[in-house]
């Protein structure tokens, strides 16, 4: 057990007034939400977001009608966002801004966070990192519920550091520890692994064991409360089935993507990771020598609760992933505010200084920056050029024009989702192979007919002119319905190239 008394070589703690952390708190959860928002309507959206775009825009009645067949596990978000378009629109940046918000609540939950049980110093490196760190700049201008997941976690670990830093009875703060931890869950099915980290750091903080059975309570009552969307996530498993087919663990999953994004803030991260857990390992050695047997903790250590909070949850996930194909980096995201815990806490170890300190903060900025730069190029969501493909057609269609989209690959690449994630643009051409819109759909995306079908039901008479979208990767095109178009007396007289599509006229 990481057992220590406060002595010359604990870390040093110094008493923040709540006002002043307050302020930093206010102020850096205000930058990391400039830092995420700034550039995130760049990318064109994609697969998942237009999963969550068009199950927002659903009636709530059509919305609960899916939830019972797909995306149970992220309902909570799609509601959500179903209210926040009604007030602010579909737009790429009106639908990622509250992601953006999101980062900003992880941010200044871990500042105060820090403040609270270490100094100011920490909670502003803290509350700076959590800013630039890829996986959550990732997350904080994509419209998903990951954003979220790390916020109501990192909230969540405030709660328990009030409960165990208050030093009394604290059962108002484990009943919002329940609330809070079945409010990710709904969220996001992972959150609940939270539960895990938090019993591990009662259990490794001596004097706080005496709260292992509110927290036995507060879990358990937080497991009645989720076990809806824990059954239908049971039984919409197949959902994720597709994993099975992709290696997800490998080293540069882990200790790479799932939080850092590339290589050269990965060292950075890691190497001031392993400063923070060499500091602590370090202490409790030397304390246990000092006293020559196992002492009681006088203060709970932010370095052992960001420890559990990175490791368990994160390790737990991956080794499920032997068992049933549920793990890709992007799901780690709600423990990414611990990974910029421990790294504020390997700069506060090395910098006795304040000038040391801003320089290697500076080191962690100048390593970030590549990544967020690329996360806010025109292609940066999984190769998406959904903006190009509307800007051709608004630009090239004449009104009355048809247009088919490419019906062979998997739903999330089809490229008429350009169309359904921005009708607008659109607004000259007919959809002549749509069968049921999604929103009367058991699922989020449309059904459609093949250009045969679609022919014989009469959908191409009195039509001339038919733009084509194909997807395509390096190498090769897709040429679906195009043997057919030419059966119909349609021949091509004009292609638009992009970056994962072609767009073709066809003309009678």
């Amino acid at each position: 057990m990481l057992e220590y008394a406060t002595t010359p070589l604990a870390p040093a703690v110094q008493v923040t007034p709540k006002r002043h952390l307050g302020v930093v708190a206010i102020a850096t959860g205000a930058f990391a939400m400039a830092v995420s928002l700034l550039g995130s309507w760049v990318p064109s959206l994609w697969g998942d977001e237009a999963a969550s775009l068009l199950s927002a825009k659903r009636p709530l009645d059509s919305l609960f009608a899916m939830l019972t067949h797909v995306d149970a596990v992220h309902g909570s978000y799609y509601v959500m966002l179903h209210f926040w378009v009604q007030l602010a629109g579909t737009s790429p940046l009106a639908i990622r801004l509250p992601s953006a918000v999101a980062v900003g609540v992880a941010a200044a939950a871990v500042a105060w966070l820090c403040g609270r049980m270490r100094s100011t110093r920490l909670a502003v490196l803290a509350g700076l990192i959590v800013a630039v760190l890829p996986r959550l700049t990732d997350v904080g201008e994509e419209a998903r519920p990951y954003a979220f997941d790390a916020a109501v976690c990192a909230v969540l670990c405030v709660v328990v550091a009030e409960a165990v830093l208050r030093g009394g009875r604290a059962t108002r703060l484990w009943i919002a520890y329940g609330a809070l931890l079945a409010v990710g869950t709904y969220l996001f099915l992972y959150d609940f692994l939270m539960a895990v980290a938090v019993g591990a750091f009662l259990a490794f903080t001596p004097t706080e064991r005496r709260h292992l059975r509110a927290w036995v309570i507060a879990t358990g009552s937080a497991v009645l409360a989720a076990s809806p969307v824990i059954v239908f996530a049971f039984l919409e498993r197949n959902q994720v089935s597709y994993l099975e087919n992709r290696t997800q663990v490998t080293p540069s999953t882990v200790f790479v993507q799932m939080w850092f994004g590339e290589t050269a803030i990965a060292i950075v991260a890691w190497l001031l990771i392993l400063v923070a857990l060499g500091d602590l390992v370090y202490r409790v050695v030397q304390q246990r020598r000092i006293s020559g047997s196992a002492v009681t903790a006088s203060r709970p250590d932010v370095v052992v609760f960001a420890a559990c909070w990175l490791f368990l949850p994160a390790g737990l996930l991956i080794a499920s992933n032997t068992v049933m194909a549920d793990y890709t980096a992007r799901y780690g995201a709600f423990a990414a505010p611990a990974a910029a815990v421990l790294m504020a806490a390997g700069i506060d170890r090395l910098a006795r200084r304040t000038w040391i300190a801003v320089g290697l903060a500076a080191v962690v900025l100048v390593a970030a920056a590549p990544v967020w730069i690329s996360q806010r190029t025109a292609y940066a969501m999984n190769n998406s050029d959904w903006n190009e493909i509307a800007a051709t057609v608004q630009a090239q269609a004449h009104p009355g024009d048809g247009i088919v989209f490419d019906g062979s690959v998997r739903p999330s690449r089809r490229t008429r989702l350009a169309l359904d994630t921005d009708p607008a643009a659109f607004a000259n051409v007919k959809d002549l192979t749509l069968n049921v819109p999604y929103a009367q759909n058991r699922t989020w995306y449309d059904s459609t007919y093949s250009v045969p079908h679609a022919a014989a039901l009469g959908r191409f008479t009195g039509v001339d002119r038919v733009w084509v979208v194909e997807y395509a990767v390096p190498g090769h095109t897709d040429a679906w319905g195009i043997a057919s178009l030419e059966q119909l007396g349609f021949h091509k007289t004009a292609h638009y190239s992009s970056n994962r599509s072609v767009t073709y006229l066809f003309t009678r």
